[in-house]
Order: C-alpha cells, then structure tokens, then sequence
C-alpha cells in the first residue's frame, strides 16, 4: 500500500521546497498541488477571466486539460497538452489562485486527480488542504509555517533570483491579503489538521526543517 506525507501551510512557509527534499531521499514522488492549481489560475488569465466569475471559472475548470509527468522525477506541468511549469510562479498568477481556489469546481476538479495520485505511489503532497481534505488518511501530517516576515523576504529574494523587480512591503501585503483569504474561505480553508505536528521554519534552515520531518515518518513507519 503506498505511503504519503501531506504538507500543509500558508504562502512562502517553504513547503515546496521541504517537500521536494523530502521526496528525494525517501524516494517517493513530490505531487506539487499548488502547481495545479496555478495551472488553472494561468488558464483563467490567459482565457481573461475575473476571479469574480464564478460561472466563467468553473466552466473553464471543466474544459480545462491538467496533468503531471515527471522528467527525471521531477514534476511538470501540463495544461492542455503545454507544458506551463515555467509560467505559473508569477505574483498575478498567485493571487488569481488564491481567488478562484474557493470555487468548488477549481477544487473537486484537481482533488480528484491528487487523491488517485496517492493510490497509485508513495507521494510528498503540500498544500493548503492536504491532510485536512485531500489526503485525510495519510501516514503523517505536517502543518509548516513561518513568520510573515520570513515568508515575505524568501519570496523577494526567490523573485530577485530570477531577475522580477519587486517591493519587499508589497509581497508582505499580498502573502498577508492572501493568508486571510486562504484561511477564512468556506470550502477546505488553510488550518492544522487536529493530528498534524506543527513546525515554524521561521529559524530553521530547510535541511533541519526536512530532516525533522523524515525522522517523524519514519518514527511513525516504525510504530505501525
């Protein structure tokens, strides 16, 4: 039976980058769910759809082709048969996904591809809503955070690396804009799992934050 990690907490906690480490060295398969959700955020930009179109959303979200295929095991995505890994880490794509994740057609469409994911490997799945919601039965539960602060300055400097000119004070606004949203949306909001361990990377280095990690699964596998 396959194992699973789920990963859960707000923007810039540096869950993606923890999962992917993670991933590699138990060798399981990294499942990127905001990437999927980006995809059809990207999908909805490019169709000039407003976050506020409910109706025009969720018929996007039907006709909508989302997929994964893994390239040296690590994960692409493919939106209508285009490979958009590259384009969806923008701040506009950000935020149209934190707006039109609460619409139940963007989410019953994407969980469905993740929860048959995790039935056929071993995955690292983060997110916003995995151990509460897509993966509910998973072998450990991690809620990760940090502080705004650290959240919003590896933002910056994530964006300063690719040569985006940014403002330090507006990505704090929008990581903060977008934690409220996240958190107080009606279906699968952002919070703890009652059984997820909470860690704070605010002042930790990822290799601890990883380490701590695959040493409570594998504390878990053992008492099993």
């Amino acid at each position: 039976m396959p194992h699973s990690i789920a990963i859960d907490g707000p923007a810039g906690a540096g869950k993606s980058t923890i999962a992917k480490q993670i991933a590699k060295r138990l060798d399981f398969f990294y499942i990127d769910t905001g990437a999927m959700y980006r995809a059809l955020a990207y999908h909805f930009i490019t169709q000039k759809i407003s976050p506020e179109d409910e109706i025009s959303v969720t018929k996007a979200s039907h006709e909508a082709s989302i997929s994964l295929i893994y390239e040296n095991r690590e994960q692409q995505v493919i939106l209508n048969g285009r490979n958009v890994t590259g384009l969806i880490r923008t701040e506009q794509v950000g935020n149209m996904t934190s707006a039109t994740s609460v619409y139940p057609a963007v989410r019953e469409k994407l969980v469905e591809i993740q929860r048959q994911m995790a039935k056929e490997m071993d995955v690292v799945m983060d997110g916003r809503d995995i151990g509460t919601c897509v993966l509910p039965g998973a072998d450990v539960k991690i809620y990760l955070t940090a502080d705004v602060e650290t959240r919003a300055m590896r933002r910056y400097q994530e964006l300063l690396s690719k040569g985006t000119i940014c403002n330090l004070e507006d990505i704090k606004a929008d990581i903060l804009e977008r934690d409220k949203r996240d958190m107080n949306r009606k279906i699968s909001p952002l919070k703890q799992a009652e059984d997820a361990v909470l860690l704070d990377s605010s002042e930790m280095k990822i290799e601890e934050v990883a380490e701590g990690i695959i040493k409570i699964y594998k504390d878990r596998m053992r008492r099993e």
